[in-house]
């Protein structure tokens, strides 16, 4: 009985501390987080320090302060900084304190994701690969191993933060901290063990003395103090497991990821900004959108498997560090909209009215006169007026209105007042090749090891290299049968993942390859076997481990049978038992070719004796770097799978010969997402762009290598710079129009004119207005075309405007397009302006 009672003391004194003690620096009760005695609504977004370059840093997470962000989410990637076990890195993209530090700079706080799982799309789930390995461990349950493990590594990252006083209460930015990882899911699955392991992982996180709250997200038992939160699409109708807590969101997906075979994801910015509204309209204090800046999985960092070296995940800001309109303008002017009923949200609960079928009002009113109002319509086809106050206002389908004085609209999800734009990638560089040929490995030699049987992948390669070569002989006497009929024998391996090439004899056989939701695959097909010995090799790829699952550490990859030939004369031979010889890797790999100090091999050539179209090839290149400050990419289109490096960078896994299916039969924001719906790219490569950091170049004399397994044509790659087309707005009339100079800074409502802006990238000038109707024009950026309805004299004030200049703007008002073309109808202008 004390023991419980001492333990329900210990929790008080906790959420005491945490919540009601005025001399802490980051406290909270159920309306929001109060950091030095200031109450916040919190606006969040993901950046994951590895997924970019230190040099990109600063400016993604000066994006993010210019769009309206307060904090920084991370996760701490333990893969990245304990590779072997006692061993730390930190240091380049794994710079965590750097990272952490330019974001303290920018004057933005942290939301830091320590796990040590993160999941992720990331290889393993962030767990290094020597932990898998590590005697009796059992991964996320109440087990011995795994749990000194895990508090060996948090507390290491706990105290590099606070030597560094990067804690709130020392003076840093980090206001929370995160252990564990969207845990619950797995605990209803284990049962006891997993709540021991909950209760266990948020007692040892708590006594770190970190003096943040930690979250747990996905885990409705959250145990006191530690605070449950929500991922997902949309989180509005969570509430945490206490009354006392806030109301996080701590995953609001922007998109979703990309998979090899898969189409590209796209998630629509007005059903985000709807998510995000109507989350905050129903006591949401803190929201973070997973991506912000999604980036590149570079080296071999993508898990899944079957993940893209793309990580873009259609955030705010593209994988290549740009600005992704609308969403990043239209998320931008949102929160605006909601600073600026902050006073109201931090000081009052909500009042919900019904205001007819799918209508409703959420109204903040303060003690203060701070009044904010929530206008909502969850019809997903049907536009509606309503009378609220003395005022009647339309909503569009699937929206919410914000009203920050409860009278004037500022803001509706469904309007979109920030321009779009289309980027392109221009090609500045093609290549002159010289190749080597990988060979195809044979059984006993000095670089192999021979065992009856057969074996698992990583447990072989421990994860150091995605290939490992399986080998065998098979002796075909004179007196088979299949040497008259012609009719070769049936070869079938059975694999548990993720790719297999077939040699027979040197000469490749054929390839199969899984997908994400199925990584088995089985090669069954004739093979060409000849009197006397006869080599098959097995070349088992691996795409990336699991990084999600019930003990996804039990997950197996590589041949492991059975193996069998069919159509000898003693029928079907299986073949599992036989002795099998394994090489770990590629000879190139063993060379170092992909490195720049070990890429000067005598037996690369060029000219007529380059291969081409030809598997298992190395092929290198150098070129200098292209000027300006564009961001770069190789357009990998020709060639099929492999991977990538520069100046001995990994760029990463590219494999553009695997076909996207999925649907993609256009997209209307309004309606429940799904990761499913608003897909782009069916028929064409899943990623054909692979991202290049331009600090990973020099001026000249830079080296590429990339290794191709299926034979593609390297005459086809080019490097291509990625430089805004055209920009596009659509604005309705009436709509309000959030700019800096009309709001930033005050809660005052201004008043708020309809305009349409129109910006080209920094050194670029609007220099055609392509398309500009004021009416009711129809279609979407890159395909306007005039309605039932068109002002004659749509262009004159854009041309007179916009022509030369880098930005402009242009009220969308009838008397600036020479009369009103349709009285009495919802008139819009859309304008398509070209760059350059």
């Amino acid at each position: 009985m004390w023991s419980m009672l001492r333990g329900s003391l210990v929790v008080f004194i906790l959420i005491f501390s945490w919540v009601s003690h005025g001399s802490a620096s980051v406290t909270y009760d159920k309306r929001s987080f109060i950091i030095n005695g200031q109450r916040k609504i919190l606006i969040s977004g993901s950046i994951h320090y590895p997924r970019s370059t230190p040099e990109m840093w600063p400016d993604l997470i000066q994006k993010a302060k210019d769009g309206g962000l307060d904090v920084i989410q991370t996760y701490v990637f333990w893969n990245g900084h304990e590779p072997s076990r006692g061993k730390y890195y930190f240091e380049g993209r794994y710079d965590l304190v750097r990272f952490i530090k330019v974001v303290q700079a920018a004057g933005l706080y942290v939301h830091l994701r320590i796990g040590p799982y993160i999941c992720a799309e990331w290889n393993f789930g962030g767990f290094p690969v020597w932990l898998k390995y590590v005697p009796g461990i059992a991964f996320r349950t109440d087990n011995g191993p795994f749990k000194v493990a895990m508090q060996g590594f948090t507390q290491k990252i706990v105290d590099m933060m606070k030597s560094e006083k990067l804690f709130q209460p020392q003076g840093g930015p980090i206001i929370m901290s995160q252990i564990e990882n969207e845990y619950g899911p797995v605990e209803y699955e284990i049962g006891a063990p997993g709540k021991a392991y909950t209760k266990w992982a948020a007692e040892m996180a708590v006594q770190l003395g970190t003096g943040v709250p930690w979250v747990m997200c996905k885990q409705e038992d959250a145990p006191d103090p530690v605070i449950d939160a929500c991922n997902g699409f949309y989180c509005e109708n969570f509430f945490p497991n206490k009354d006392y807590k806030p109301k996080m969101f701590t995953e609001a997906w922007t998109g979703w990821y990309t998979e090899f075979g898969g189409a590209i994801p796209n998630r629509p910015a007005e059903d985000l900004a709807y998510s995000v509204a109507r989350f905050i309209q129903n006591r949401g204090s803190f929201i973070n959108y997973y991506m912000y800046h999604g980036g590149t999985n570079f080296g071999r960092t993508a898990g899944g498997p079957f993940i893209s070296t793309s990580y873009d995940y259609d955030a705010p800001i593209d994988e290549y560090g740009l600005p992704s309109e609308p969403k990043w303008g239209h998320l931008r002017d949102l929160h605006k909209a909601i600073k600026l009923c902050e006073p109201a949200l931090v000081s009052a609960d909500p009042t919900v009215t019904y205001l007819g079928t799918n209508l409703e009002a959420h109204v903040y009113k303060a003690k203060s006169g701070a009044c904010a109002a929530f206008l909502a319509n969850y019809d997903p086809k049907s536009s509606a007026k309503v009378t609220f106050g003395n005022t009647q206002y339309d909503l569009p389908p699937w929206s919410v209105s914000i009203l920050p004085d409860c009278k004037n609209v500022v803001f509706n999800t469904a309007r979109i007042g920030a321009q779009s734009s289309q980027m392109k990638m221009n090609p500045v560089s093609t290549f002159s090749w010289q190749s080597y040929n990988e060979e195809t490995a044979s059984a006993y030699t000095e670089d192999t090891t021979t065992m009856d049987g057969l074996l698992e992948q990583i447990n072989i390669t421990r994860d150091t290299t995605d290939y490992l070569w399986y080998m065998t002989e098979v002796h075909i006497k004179p007196d088979e049968g299949f040497l008259k009929t012609g009719q070769y024998p049936v070869l079938t391996v059975m694999s548990a993942g993720h790719a297999l090439h077939v040699f027979i004899n040197g000469q490749l056989s054929g390839t199969v390859y899984g997908e994400l939701s199925n990584p088995k695959v089985t090669f069954s097909d004739n093979v060409k076997l000849t009197v006397g010995t006869n080599k098959i090799s097995l070349l088992s790829v691996a795409m990336g481990l699991p990084n999600v699952g019930l003990h996804f550490e039990t997950w197996n990859a590589g041949v492991l049978g059975p193996v069998t030939l069919k159509g000898l004369n003693e029928g079907t031979v299986d073949m599992s038992s036989w002795k099998w010889s394994y090489k770990i890797g590629l000879k190139g790999e063993a060379l170092n070719l992909q490195a720049i100090t070990g890429s000067s091999s005598d037996e690369w050539v060029e000219g007529s004796l380059l291969a081409q179209k030809q598997p298992l090839t190395w092929y290198k290149t150098t070129f200098n770097a292209p000027g300006g400050n564009d961001p770069l990419a190789l357009d990998m289109s020709s060639m099929g799978k492999g991977q990538i490096w520069i100046n001995g960078e990994s760029i990463g896994r590219h494999w553009p010969a695997y076909t996207a299916h999925g649907n993609c039969n256009g997209c209307n924001y309004a309606g429940i997402f799904n990761d499913k719906k608003c897909q782009t790219g069916c028929g064409g490569p899943s990623q054909r762009w692979y991202h290049v950091p331009r600090s990973w170049l020099k001026p000249s004399g830079n080296q590429l290598i990339v290794f191709e397994e299926l034979g593609g044509n390297p005459a086809g790659i080019t490097l291509v710079k990625r430089t805004m087309d055209r920009v596009c707005a659509d604005i309705f009339e009436g709509q309000p129009s959030l700019k800096n100079s009309q709001i930033i800074g005050s809660s005052k409502v201004n008043s708020l004119q309809s305009k349409a802006h129109l910006w080209c990238a920094p050194g670029l000038k609007i220099s055609k207005i392509q398309f500009a109707s004021f009416g009711v024009p129809q279609g979407t950026c890159g395909s306007f075309r005039e309605g039932s309805c068109h002002a004659h004299k749509s262009y004159d004030a854009l041309q007179r405007n916009c022509i030369g200049k880098q930005s402009c703007s242009v009220s969308v008002a009838p008397e600036v397009f020479g009369g009103d073309p349709c009285p009495g109808s919802m008139k819009k202008l859309s304008v398509e302006a070209l760059c350059s």
